[in-house]
């Protein structure tokens, strides 16, 4: 319940809210229709990724994504196995998607922006808060998975 609540309040409103406060949904000068074709991927990879990452927090993590009800385990599963911070990056993705499928680039500087306060989070709260928490488990995952450019799955050798 209290993951629920999170995600209508935290990316509900920075993803879905604002971005309606800033255009009202009203689309601009229609992009080419492959431009919002790619924006309305974006939403819905957004969408997927974010509520994927949601339940691992419940399932794996015994706990929710706010730092006012954390994991009891570190999540490391899923995606967290590509990439630190999928959700953060779904958000972006969406409000990136909202741009191109409304044609409407002030979400784009939205974006950015959004993209700014989310790199500081992590970089000054969230990443000392998970190595007070986790310890040497959390220090061996940060080295071996980056922060904001996932990466691409290991191929297992031939034998």
């Amino acid at each position: 319940m209290g993951s629920a609540v999170f995600l209508a309040m935290a990316p509900g409103v920075v993803a879905g809210l604002v971005p309606w406060l800033i255009t009202g949904w009203r689309a601009g000068s229609p992009y080419p229709l492959p431009l919002r074709a790619a924006g309305a991927v974006l939403i819905a990879a957004g969408g997927v990724v974010l509520v994927g990452a949601f339940g691992r927090f419940v399932i794996e993590g015994a706990g929710t994504p706010s730092p006012t009800a954390p994991t009891q385990q570190l999540v490391i599963g899923g995606l967290y196995r590509y990439v630190r911070n999928p959700m953060y990056l779904a958000v972006l993705a969406t409000i990136a998607g909202q741009a191109l499928l409304l044609s409407r680039p002030v979400l784009l500087i939205y974006a950015v922006a959004v993209g700014a306060v989310f790199w500081s989070f992590v970089r000054w709260y969230e990443q000392p808060a998970l190595a007070r928490r986790y310890g040497a488990q959390y220090e061996a995952y940060r080295r071996e998975v980056p922060g904001w450019w996932p990466r691409l799955p290991r191929r297992a050798k031939p034998e």
